[in-house]
């Protein structure tokens, strides 16, 4: 009987395999041409895209013809100035339906827990607000543990405040209102408080909220110390898609003792990279939202 290889990844075969798979020069060559074009984000001379490329610009002509030929490219009649063609556009339009936000990020925080030792989740916009999906458990013999489908505070985790801060403001001030009614409610039916958590502070007005947010936006990062659960932190940093909306919270917590709440620490520049990254898979612009391009009070 004939044996099949193992061409499991990550064995030797499969990457031998890897290594003899044959691809097109040419193609590979031209595509450096596609990449200048989309790198800098507008029409470009033809010279300029052979210098970016490392090539002669008679050598990037046939390519540009080519190009133009498949739809990828087109010249404006004017200036003969390069641009990204419509069979372009439709290539990523339709690369933008097919990604994933939950299934890009989800190896990701798995390296981000590695690498800080604490628990790292994903979280999105549901029905009730920011709530856990995908969840990397750190390699610490002392974490927290976070339970996918966990609903975080709108106005107390730094979950709920990387949304309040991105999300329109008028969604944001409902929210809040609906919080306050809930906690009024639990209040009234509570006799005494749970055992092990921290006396919750009053919920914040408006103006208040809004302060918190703009703090937020500043530093592309939120933060909480203690709030829900005392000796306990996280911090919380915001995934954008194409049209700039936010689409995913990536959260770090772990025991206050050992996490680094700096907005400029390694925990922070650890979740904006993550995020940063999966934003860019999402077509976001580099940096994502800035603070002059939230929403206003």
């Amino acid at each position: 009987m004939n044996e099949q290889p193992d061409i499991r990844p990550g064995t030797a075969a499969s990457d031998n395999d890897r290594a003899a798979q044959r691809g097109i020069q040419s193609i590979e060559v031209g595509g450096q041409l596609l990449r200048a074009l989309v790198h800098h984000g507008r029409p470009m001379a033809l010279k300029d895209l052979a210098r970016e490329a490392d090539m002669t610009a008679a050598k990037a002509h046939p390519y540009m013809v080519s190009f133009g030929r498949l739809g990828l490219i087109e010249q404006d009649r004017a200036s003969g100035h390069y641009l990204l063609g419509p069979l372009a556009l439709q290539l990523g339009l339709i690369s933008l339906q097919q990604a994933d936000p939950v299934h890009i990020a989800t190896p990701l925080i798995a390296e981000v827990a590695q690498s800080l030792g604490h628990t790292v989740a994903l979280a999105v916009w549901g029905a009730r607000g920011a709530t856990i999906v995908r969840t990397a458990e750190s390699p610490s013999p002392v974490h927290v543990n976070m339970r996918h489908g966990t609903v975080f505070s709108l106005t107390n985790t730094a979950s709920g405040r990387i949304f309040a801060a991105y999300l329109a403001p008028d969604t944001v001030r409902q929210l809040l209102d609906a919080e306050r009614l809930r906690e009024k409610q639990r209040k009234a039916g509570e006799a005494v408080p749970e055992a092990g958590m921290p006396p919750q502070p009053p919920l914040p007005s408006w103006s208040e909220f809004e302060r918190q947010l703009q703090e937020v936006r500043v530093h592309g990062i939120s933060r909480s110390e203690g709030e829900v659960i005392e000796g306990v932190s996280a911090m919380a940093a915001p995934v954008f898609d194409h049209t700039g909306a936010i689409v995913l919270s990536v959260t770090a917590i772990g025991p206050a003792a050992i996490f680094d709440t700096a907005w400029d620490g390694d925990i922070a520049r650890a979740l904006k990279a993550c995020a940063g990254t999966v934003s860019g898979r999402l077509g976001a612009t580099p940096g994502g939202r800035s603070a002059s391009a939230a929403p206003g009070p």
